[in-house]
């Protein structure tokens, strides 16, 4: 029997022949857009499932079907949707849900020689020789928390699948962890304040132009100096953060949040922020939503919310370029998190009022945070 045609959709990229898609892929196009198929669980509740970004070509979409049709039950993505929808990962802590989803959407889509993704890989096909070698390069590429974070999480998905019929055995099981290395970068002011002004010279070039950058990374920077805040918590600020006496923080990880006091710096840092949101609103038609809540501060290209992972895309690029063209050594390179750590020894004050300042609950965390050195009075009299 011979299905209706689709009727035609402006919302689908325009590199996308509608007449040739393969039956039961649809399309999203809220926030960055996303391609979908829907499926009924084992309750008979439809659900739906991504299988691909906005950029995905029309081979790839076949492709990704036919995988789908053939061997789905078999691959690591299959094992993964079960887990996720599963009754045990519901009950733990949101943050943590939180945490395993960002760590099934970079390992499912992660490259491989077999020009598949992993997680279309048969979880048969999974040794721990295979995960270290993941680990390993992950690792190499500079961000062993990373690999290690995935690694956890492999090692958690495999033993739920074992204890459920999904799979065999743990290939994650024994597998040696990345070594983390306790960097406590302190980035100079000098080093700081030139890559500030190469990332907002670089940010003002058109989008896809040699030697681009992300135009929000200056700001960033700026917000995680003055605000001492995690990347994560410098895009998850919103209108709702800005108050009459400063900006109200969202620290995460138990620590205290506290108003950071308006001065110019901080006031043109948030001002820019507010105006580059509100070009990109108005060219993309978006309609500004009515909760402070609800509109973020920092916003990608498509006016959607910033995703961290896009943040440390941008961050890493940023930095190879400015090493390349001499404006920092590679021995001056740090992170986003090191300039919280400048921030907090920059405080002028005792010790317990950088600890205000920064929201840690245990002075203990000031070591960490605070490599200033203290200025003491030799003993006895003058």
């Amino acid at each position: 029997m011979k299905t209706r045609p689709r009727k035609h959709s402006p919302d689908i990229p325009a590199h996308i022949n509608q007449s040739k898609l393969p039956n039961g892929v649809y399309y999203d196009k809220r926030g960055r857009g996303r391609w979908y198929v829907q499926y009924r669980d084992e309750a008979g509740k439809l659900k739906t499932e991504r299988i691909a970004g906005d950029d995905a070509t029309l081979s790839e979409l076949h492709r990704i079907m036919e995988q789908r049709s053939g061997i789905d039950r078999r691959t690591l993505r299959y094992l993964a949707r079960q887990f996720h929808e599963s009754a045990q990962l519901k009950e733990l802590a949101i943050k943590t849900q939180q945490d395993y989803e960002y760590c099934r959407a970079a390992l499912l889509e992660m490259p491989t020689k077999l020009n598949k993704p992993l997680g279309d890989l048969p979880t048969a096909q999974f040794s721990p020789a295979l995960v270290q070698r993941l680990v390993d390069k992950i690792a190499a590429e500079g961000t062993p928390s990373k690999a290690n974070h995935l690694l956890r999480y492999l090692r958690r998905l495999f033993r739920w699948g074992i204890n459920r019929g999904y799979c065999d055995s743990n290939p994650a099981q024994g597998v040696e962890s990345a070594k983390e290395r306790k960097q406590r970068r302190l980035p100079e002011l000098t080093t700081i304040a030139q890559l500030t002004e190469f990332a907002q010279a670089r940010g003002k070039r058109t989008r896809g132009e040699k030697g681009a950058c992300a135009p929000y990374l200056w700001i960033v920077m700026e917000l995680a100096y003055i605000c001492r805040l995690r990347g994560i918590e410098v895009i998850t600020l919103s209108d709702a953060n800005s108050t009459a006496d400063g900006v109200m923080t969202n620290r995460r990880k138990g620590s205290r949040d506290n108003v950071v006091r308006w001065y110019p710096r901080l006031s043109a840092a948030w001002t820019a922020a507010t105006e580059r949101r509100a070009g990109i609103w108005k060219a993309k038609g978006t309609p500004v939503p009515m909760h402070p809540e609800s509109r973020p501060l920092i916003v990608a290209a498509d006016g959607g919310e910033l995703r961290k992972s896009s943040l440390d895309t941008a961050w890493q690029r940023l930095m190879k370029m400015a090493i390349e063209e001499g404006v920092i050594t590679a021995e001056q390179r740090f992170g986003l998190h090191d300039l919280k750590r400048r921030g907090i020894t920059d405080t002028k004050g005792t010790r317990h009022e950088k600890q205000e300042a920064s929201g840690h609950r245990s002075a203990s965390m000031m070591d960490t945070y605070d490599l200033s050195v203290p200025l003491v009075y030799h003993p006895g009299e003058d």
